[in-house]
């Protein structure tokens, strides 16, 4: 864990960056160009994720989506699962603040959270092997800054084998290099809540060969979910320079994230007939049980040492990486790729979930706040704190490919071979302590009653005597991957045809441990010795019928290993099968251009079988999913009128299941439509713009008795170029403050919301 003081220092070091760049600005001329293609869906551009080759958009024969810089910043994200609701296709429940976001594409289902089928990149890269490590997801250490050049997002399709743990889809963020020279300083500010933050970010040739890229943030305040103390307070530094030469270019890079925000999770809520609705003094979109009011919440590390923390630090993740990359040239059509990353990534989470949407005690007393030890008469509930230490999360990965291209006289045909490797850790210690809490969302205090344990405030149960002592657990697992790959590609005047394979073999090593009174003994020690393999594979073509025309289909089969949400269950020393998760898809679509409109339509299904393991019902199924649909996405402009939309059609099912009851139940949060709208508008100096993002109502459980409602959220901006170098903007998230439910427990006794109305303001100069 890194020092509280470090966010600080980090701020000193931007802000003198930021000084010594505003002098030199004076002497640069130019102000920053936006990078964005403003016609379409960019149909031409030419894209390098879940491809082995860089191919344009409209002759990959994948659904492929790209957002540029200043589209995303336009969208008003609050965190980088917030960026990915304007991505048809892409289920992104980003309702638990700068992390822990339920993610998933198409019909591929959100079990128990993370994004177990998805991928996060970053720079072709993955930030964390496994996307659903219970309380840990690779979004937690994903931040987006002046530093992101674009992103690139992949849908089913190759994924499955340009990528491992990535049937369904790979999410890139691709990292500007400085080849545009230049650079902005920023500061934003919450005007209906308490945060202040500074962006910079600058690039430049240091000579004719050689450019370097820095940037980064800072950050401090409340969030946009009030708490009475200090929520949020860190930053990103990141910097790369590349050295170009006669046959390509070699790049390193790095990136310093600490950062401390906070969790949010579901509150506590009435359910009547299945149908949510709000208890009184607990608002679901502003609620936080984070509180000036709370005590220092006495955990045991792996080592059966106790150690006190503090339950308002929320989230505090810390990553250190160092990256190579290098593209050559090497004569004969030969090119070789190379991408090398090694990451420590450490934290803890600490979040508050309620056990129970009330808990009736007679005899309560303030155990903490300003009315300590006087009566109290209100509402109360059960908070579970759920209070996990990353302790090494931490990867050293590397992909390495050499692709060839042999024209001949019936078209051109291409060649790729690959290896990666990656060596993640997955080393955790988690508790779970249970204390009375007073029933409010704004700075709750503790409270004592004739059940809590004496001497210790609000305490309920600790540690082992929580929930049956399922969750005093300590992980010390390593993943070892090596998955060679293969692809072939044919072009031949307006057919282009590609068939790829990949075989992963995962070799998992390490312990587990739970304990028990307190304590963990060496006798409870469980070893992890296992290997585990599969082929995957996909194949595609696409046909231009002519230059703005273009049909496509494809096949593919992929698979997402486990991790943790295999513990606890089966043994994992060899001795027994180790549960997978298998994807299979089709899918076919078309995409079309003509003058300011293009469209881009696919026809996807998809099959899934899955093992799982969900934290807060402590329950393991085993069940397999059939979904079909059709995706929509499309962008049309008229003058300096835009409008993007998508749209998202779904009809899934569970097909089969160790519980037979939910056999022809749709998937729990599988809505059946998907929606985004953003019209953006030029008016001279000033742009408006807006995000409609709609979803229709699903199951909160997969017996399709709690129901989540639908409901629509817009987002709204404004941007006043005051000059060539300084903007002004004004950004409003959810600006008709709605509910909007994203989850609910299986018993209906809680559910998280999206948050409600933030807006901030925001002032940049470009030089």
């Amino acid at each position: 864990m890194s020092m509280p003081n470090q966010p600080r220092k980090l701020s000193v070091a931007v802000a003198l960056a930021m000084l010594s760049m505003a002098v030199q600005a004076q002497d640069n001329g130019a102000a920053a160009q936006s990078t964005a293609d403003k016609n379409g869906l960019n149909l031409d551009t030419v894209v390098i994720t879940g491809s082995p080759i860089g191919k344009s958009k409209m002759k990959a024969s994948v659904a492929i989506s790209t957002l540029e810089a200043d589209q995303i910043m336009q969208a008003s994200p609050t965190n980088a699962a917030e960026i990915l609701r304007s991505i048809p296709g892409v289920r992104a429940e980003s309702s638990g603040g700068e992390g822990n976001a339920n993610l998933t594409v198409r019909g591929v289902p959100i079990s128990a959270g993370g994004a177990r089928y998805v991928q996060f990149q970053e720079d072709g890269l993955p930030i964390i092997l496994f996307g659903d490590v219970a309380f840990v997801t690779p979004d937690m250490y994903v931040r987006a800054d002046g530093g992101l050049s674009h992103l690139e997002v992949v849908r089913g399709g190759s994924a499955s084998t340009l990528a491992t743990n990535a049937p369904g889809g790979i999410i890139n963020f691709i990292t500007r290099s400085g080849k545009e020279k230049g650079g902005s300083i920023g500061i934003s500010k919450g005007l209906d809540f308490n945060q202040t933050r500074y962006d910079f970010d600058y690039g430049a040739a240091i000579s004719d060969k050689t450019r370097m890229f820095i940037g980064g943030f800072y950050r401090v305040g409340d969030s946009s979910r009030p708490a009475g103390m200090t929520g949020e307070d860190g930053g990103q530094l990141r910097a790369n320079i590349t050295r170009e030469l006669d046959n390509g270019y070699v790049r390193l890079s790095f990136k310093h994230l600490d950062d401390k925000t906070p969790m949010n999770m579901p509150v506590p809520v009435k359910t009547v007939n299945g149908n949510i609705s709000e208890i009184v003094g607990i608002d679901p979109r502003k609620a936080s049980f984070y509180s000036p009011y709370w005590v220092k919440d006495i955990v045991l590390d792996k080592n059966n040492n106790r150690i006190a923390t503090n339950i308002n630090d929320g989230l505090h993740v810390t990553t250190n990486a160092i990256g190579g990359e290098a593209s050559l040239n090497l004569g004969g059509g030969w090119t070789l790729d190379e991408k090398f990353r090694k990451s420590t990534n450490t934290g803890r989470f600490i979040s508050i979930f309620p056990a129970d949407n009330g808990n009736a005690q007679k005899n309560m007393t303030y155990a903490t706040g300003p009315n300590a030890g006087k009566a109290y008469t209100g509402a109360a509930f059960t908070a579970a704190v759920f209070n996990t230490s990353i302790d090494d999360l931490g990867s050293t990965v590397n992909d390495l490919r050499a692709s060839n291209s042999i024209t001949t006289a019936d078209g051109k045909l291409t060649f790729t071979a690959g290896l990666f490797t990656s060596l993640q850790n997955v080393a955790l210690t988690w508790n779970f302590n249970h204390y009375l809490l007073q029933a409010t969302g704004d700075k709750p205090a503790l409270l004592n009653s004739s059940v809590t344990v004496a001497g210790s405030p609000g305490l309920l149960a600790q540690g082992t005597d929580v929930w049956g002592g399922c969750c005093n657990r300590a992980i010390d697992a390593q993943y070892k991957t090596t998955s060679p790959y293969a692809a072939i590609g044919f072009e031949s005047g307006p057919l282009n045809i590609d068939a790829s394979v990949r075989r992963d073999q995962q070799d998992a090593s390490g312990t587990y441990n739970q304990a028990v009174r307190q304590a963990y003994s060496q006798a409870n020690v469980k070893t992890i010795d296992y290997s585990v393999s599969h082929t995957s594979y996909s194949v595609g073509a696409n046909y231009s019928i002519e230059k703005n025309l273009a049909v496509f289909a494809r096949i593919s089969d992929g698979i997402a290993f486990n991790a943790d949400r295999v513990m606890f269950g089966n043994p994992l020393d060899g001795t027994t099968p180790i549960s997978t998760n298998i994807v299979k898809q089709t899918e076919a679509g078309v995409k079309w251009k003509s003058g300011d409109l293009s469209s881009f339509v696919t026809l996807f299904h998809a099959k899934t079988d899955e093992s799982n393991f969900e934290a807060t019902t402590q329950k393991f199924t085993a069940n397999s999913y059939d979904a079909k649909g059709v995706e929509v996405e499309a962008s049309y402009r008229l003058g300096d009128f835009r409008l993007n939309g998508g749209l998202t059609l779904t009809n899934a099912e569970i097909v089969g299941a160790n519980d037979k009851s939910v056999i022809g139940k749709t998937p729990r949060r599988q809505a059946r439509t998907v929606y985004q709208l953003t019209p953006t508008y030029n008016l001279g100096d000033i742009t408006l713009g807006a995000s409609w993002i709609g979803t229709s109502k699903s199951w909160g459980d997969d017996a399709n008795t709690l129901t989540l409602p639908g409901f629509s959220v817009v987002n709204a901006f404004v941007n006043y170029q005051v000059n060539d170098r300084v903007k002004l903007s004004l950004n409003a998230n959810n600006l008709f403050n709605k509910i909007g439910y994203t989850e609910v427990e299986g018993d209906g006794h809680a559910a998280r919301s999206i948050n409600g109305r933030s807006v901030r303001a925001s002032l940049t100069y470009s030089f």
